[in-house]
C-alpha cells in the first residue's frame, strides 16, 4: 500500500502571516522547510520527540543521524545544554549568529531521538532572518537538518526543497536563495579536546586562530570504519550524491583538462571552474571559479542538481584544494563521490 501524501502549504516569507503561519504548524508538531544562510533545514520543535522522529521518516534519514538544534538568542541554550564551555562561549561571541555549529553536553529536555541517541546535542544560532523570526514567533528551538531527501544534494532554494518534499511536509516557506551555500562547520566540546567534525565557511584556520588546537576527524576526509558512531550530521559514507558516478580528479587544471577530454563519451560530464568549461570536449556543469572557494561552496549543491537534471550518467569532478572555505566543498564532494578519486 502506497503511503497517503500530505498537503504541503506553500509560503512566501515576504508575504504578511507566513512567518506566524509556519511558527504555527511547528508550535503544533509540524514539519516545515525554512531558509537558513547555509542551506534550506526542515525544521521540528527540537524538544517534541515525535516531530523531530517525523523529520527522519520524511527525509528518509537513518536513526543514527543526528539533528542540529536552531536557537534565536543565546538564553534559550539553558534549555539545550548542560553547560557552555568556555571555547564555545569565545567561537559564539566571534561567528553567531552565523553559519557555526558547536557540540555540547545536552540538557534532560533534548529527546533521544534528536541527538541521535548521543549525550550530546549540536547548536546553531542562524544568521538568516527569516529563520530567526520564526524561531522567536513559535518560542521553540528548531531541530532543523538540510531539506532535502537523505542522501542527495542539499537544498539552497525553495524550489529544491519543493522538488525533494512536496507532499511530505506540512510547509515549505520562500526565503530566498541560501548565501553561503554549504552545512554549517560543526565543532565539538563533548570531549576532552575541540574537534572539528565537518568543515564550512567559518573555516579550521579561523578556529584555531580562536583556540589554539583544534583536532580535525579522521571522517573529514576519510569514511567512517565499520560500525563508527556518527558523531555528527554529514559524516555518512555515500552523501551529498546526484544519481550519476562520479569520480572527484585531483590534479592542476591541464591535467583535469586532458583527462576529461580523453575520457569524452556518451553521458559523460564534467563538474568544473568556470574558467575551464571551453577546454572541454564534453557537457559541462561548472560550480565556481577555480580562484574562489567562497563561490564554490554557493554553487556546489545546486551544480550536483543540475547534474542530476542533465541526465549525466559519468561525472568527472575537478577537486577544490583542501584549506579554507575550499576544504568544506572538498568534504562534500567526496561524499558524493563515494570518495572514489584519482590523483594525477
Amino acid at each position: 500500500m502506497t503511503k497517503k501524501r500530505m498537503e504541503t502549504l506553500l509560503f512566501d516569507a515576504k508575504n504578511e502571516g507566513s512567518i506566524e503561519a509556519v511558527a504555527n504548524i511547528l508550535k503544533n508538531g509540524g514539519l516545515a522547510a525554512i531558509p537558513t544562510e547555509t542551506v534550506y533545514g526542515l525544521a521540528a520543535n527540537a524538544f517534541d520527540a515525535e516531530a523531530c522522529a517525523n523529520i527522519f521518516k520524511a527525509k528518509g534519514r537513518p536513526g543514527d543521524n543526528p539533528l542540529i538544534v536552531h536557537i534565536c538568542n543565546m538564553e534559550m541554550l539553558s534549555d539545550i545544554v548542560e553547560e557552555v564551555p568556555e571555547g564555545a562561549k569565545k567561537l559564539a561571541e566571534k561567528y553567531w549568529p552565523g553559519p557555526l555549529t558547536m557540540i555540547m553536553k545536552k540538557s534532560e529536555k533534548i529527546p533521544d531521538v534528536t541527538s541521535a541517541g548521543l549525550p550530546s546535542v549540536a547548536v546553531r544560532f542562524p544568521s538568516h532572518p527569516v529563520a530567526r523570526a520564526i524561531i522567536e514567533k513559535s518560542k521553540l528551538p528548531l531541530a532543523a537538518p538540510s531539506a532535502n531527501l537523505s542522501g542527495s544534494p542539499s537544498p539552497t532554494t525553495f524550489e529544491h526543497c519543493v522538488h525533494d518534499l512536496m507532499g511530505r511536509v506540512d510547509a515549505i516557506i520562500d526565503g530566498g536563495a541560501s548565501s553561503v551555500g554549504v552545512e554549517s562547520t560543526i565543532i565539538s566540546f563533548a570531549g576532552e579536546k575541540p574537534v572539528l567534525l565537518r568543515p564550512g565557511y567559518v573555516t579550521l584556520e579561523q578556529l584555531r586562530e580562536e583556540l589554539g588546537e583544534v583536532e580535525v576527524s579522521h571522517a573529514v576526509l576519510e569514511k567512517l570504519e565499520e560500525g563508527e558512531k556518527v558523531l555528527s550530521p554529514g559524516m555518512k559514507y555515500k552523501h551529498y550524491a546526484p544519481k550519476a558516478k562520479v569520480t572527484l580528479i585531483k590534479a592542476d587544471s591541464e591535467e583535469y583538462i586532458k583527462y576529461v577530454n580523453e575520457h569524452a563519451g556518451e553521458g559523460v560530464f564534467a563538474l568544473c571552474f568556470d574558467e575551464e568549461a571551453e577546454k572541454l570536449n564534453v557537457s559541462t556543469v561548472c560550480y565556481g571559479s577555480e580562484f574562489s572557494d567562497a563561490q564554490q561552496a554557493e554553487h556546489i549543491f545546486d551544480a550536483l542538481r543540475k547534474i542530476d537534471e542533465s541526465g549525466a550518467e559519468r561525472v568527472f569532478a575537478h577537486s577544490p584544494k583542501a584549506t579554507g572555505i575550499g576544504l568544506a566543498v572538498y568534504n562534500r564532494l567526496i561524499r558524493a563521490a563515494g570518495f572514489d578519486v584519482i590523483e594525477l
